[in-house]
């Protein structure tokens, strides 16, 4: 694993970690958590997850396949609900770990990160490596990093823990503690707000994939090597790439 996904990496780890027959929900597991906002009120949240099947034959441990997190906007006694699902064989934007979760003018805002490659690939590669949210309407909807409030800065959730010390309850000092963790990149602590193309974000060692037919991702290098844009174009058909996705254009004149 390269060190960019040091966080999100330990994140899925932990959770993919947790066999079916621990915690208190048998296959869905769950916890509080106080979240501590910009202008020192705590939030309460409640945060879920399930997991699914066994990935292999021979494997011990349960796929996650989603996270929740719940609350209640402050003041008011309205449910707000936000959740991500863990699937990589499907085309929909998904799996992403939540970083910073706050409210500016009774709005609330989430920081998110790609959980792995594959997400971020998904995403669009971002740089910074976010994917950040706002909830109008009763929906959450995706904004541009100039949209979210600048005085939202640090990182407030907690990764998921491991399934023998998963509790139920973690107070603001905590998560504190955990957030304290040395293996949890910079990125990962502190909303950036510049690109980071190289070392500072998912990009700098997740390489460009392009989305197959059969559901798979191909580097974009299987379409660079290839020795002209016939070639190129031939294994876009092969791997039933979409035109729309086919990269060729990019490293080959038209011939």
């Amino acid at each position: 694993m390269t060190r960019p996904f040091v966080a999100i990496g330990l994140f899925l780890m932990l959770g993919a970690s947790m066999s079916a027959s621990a915690g208190w929900f048998g296959n869905s597991k769950g916890w509080k958590e106080e979240v501590l906002l910009h202008d020192g009120r705590v939030l309460l949240v409640e945060r879920s997850f399930n997991l699914g099947g066994f990935p292999t034959l021979d494997a011990r441990e349960r796929r996650l396949l989603d996270e929740t997190i719940t609350f209640t906007l402050p003041g008011t006694s309205k449910a707000v609900s936000w959740k991500t699902e863990f699937d990589n064989r499907v085309p929909e934007r998904n799996s992403l770990g939540p970083l910073l979760l706050d409210i500016v003018e009774s709005i609330p805002y989430l920081a998110t990160i790609p959980a792995g490659c594959i997400a971020y690939n998904k995403w669009g590669r971002p740089t910074p490596p976010y994917v950040l949210f706002k909830y109008v309407n009763d929906a959450w909807q995706q904004i541009t990093l100039q949209e979210f409030p600048a005085q939202l800065v640090e990182a407030n959730l907690m990764n998921m823990p491991a399934s023998s010390q998963l509790k139920p309850y973690y107070d603001v000092a905590a998560v504190k503690a955990k957030l304290a963790d040395g293996n949890i990149d910079a990125y990962a602590k502190t909303i950036l707000r510049v690109p980071t193309p190289s070392a500072g974000g998912p990009g700098g060692n997740c390489g460009e994939m392009i989305r197959t037919g059969d559901g798979g991702w191909d580097g974009i290098g299987w379409f660079r090597k290839q020795p002209s844009i016939d070639a190129c174009l031939k294994y876009c058909e092969r791997k039933e790439v979409s035109a729309q996705d086919c990269p060729c254009d990019r490293f080959f004149k038209k011939e």
